[in-house]
């Protein structure tokens, strides 16, 4: 598995959005990015997040950076989950896990003692030129823009 670090080149990617358009990290060269891996849409830890994120996405825009999520679920589900919580950022459907691998965020979970294989809650932020400058793998869901923020003293 990829354990990526800061200071790392952030790995390219191309995937579908919730329109079925691609986006890939190309479209965001010279721009600032929070990339964030969540496990699936409308679950309770995930709706918090990414609303924390939306709530918040003027300010991030004012200080320059994109957001974008990326999940499993299919583009189908993206639709329904952006327009539900009126998600105003594009939502990646990594169906075959490429990108989630690429980032090292696919791996094994374990819940109630059973094992299975999931994403792992983890947000990069990469800068202008591709590089990321931070890794959040303890994700305060709920209050994830103060704690990016904080973190990077923006």
């Amino acid at each position: 598995m990829t354990k990526l670090k800061v200071g790392s080149k952030a790995p390219d990617f191309s995937g579908v959005n919730q329109e079925g358009e691609k986006v890939g990290l190309s479209d965001f060269s010279g721009k600032k990015l929070v990339l964030y891996f969540y496990p699936k849409d409308n679950t309770p830890g995930c709706t918090a997040e990414s609303c924390n994120l939306n709530e918040n996405y003027d300010v991030w825009l004012e200080k320059g950076f994109e957001v974008l999520g990326v999940s499993p679920d299919s583009v189908k589900s993206h639709q329904k989950f952006r327009d539900k919580y009126g998600l105003k950022f594009d939502l990646i459907a990594d169906t075959d896990k490429n990108i989630a691998q690429a980032y090292g965020v696919w791996a094994e979970k374990s819940m109630f003692g059973k094992k299975y294989m999931g994403i792992l809650r983890t947000t990069f932020v990469v800068d202008e030129s591709g590089i990321i400058r931070e890794i959040f793998d303890k994700v305060k869901t709920k209050d994830h823009t103060d704690q990016i923020f904080k973190k990077m003293n923006l």
